[in-house]
């Protein structure tokens, strides 16, 4: 690779929808998110995996809905007017993440990112792609690739 591309890529714009799940903020690429949706009624799967909360019926379409406070492994909170269901396109399906707000759409420089350290506020890093840095403020970037596991998601189905 020579010094232009180098150059380039650090430069490259991320483009992020951010996210709350308790004290943390959180960001995924929002090429990956297809809409973002109130909370609605959530039929529960028998025998599906903690973190999968149930299904929803979006427009004639059945998607699995995971609670990201579950899959982080955080005590669970109920369902306010803040909460959010953030659909994204993972595995070639569409799934659907709880999440406790959503904040914005960020663009930041991709030099701001930092690898991720071994742990974070107790999430394993292996769902984590880096740490941005805003000012004071820490955004983790999640890999939703590693978050949820293609057969977690078929289990869902």
């Amino acid at each position: 690779m020579d010094v232009e591309q180098t150059a380039a890529q650090e430069n490259e714009l991320l483009q992020l929808v951010t996210f709350a799940i308790g004290e943390e903020e959180y960001g995924i690429d929002i090429l990956r998110v297809q809409e973002i949706i109130r909370t609605m009624d959530i039929t529960k799967v028998p025998n599906s995996p903690p973190a999968v909360e149930g299904v929803i019926n979006l427009r004639g379409k059945v998607i699995p809905v995971i609670d990201l406070r579950k899959r982080f492994s955080m005590e669970p909170r109920p369902h306010d007017s803040q909460t959010r269901i953030v659909v994204i396109a993972i595995h070639g399906m569409i799934i659907g993440f709880v999440v406790d707000g959503v904040s914005e759409v960020l663009r930041i420089q991709s030099n701001t990112v930092e690898p991720p350290p071994p742990v974070v506020s107790g999430i394993e890093s292996e769902y984590i792609k880096g740490v941005g840095k805003l000012g004071e403020r820490l955004l983790i970037l999640l890999d939703l690739d590693k978050l949820i596991s293609s057969e977690e998601v078929h289990t869902a189905r």
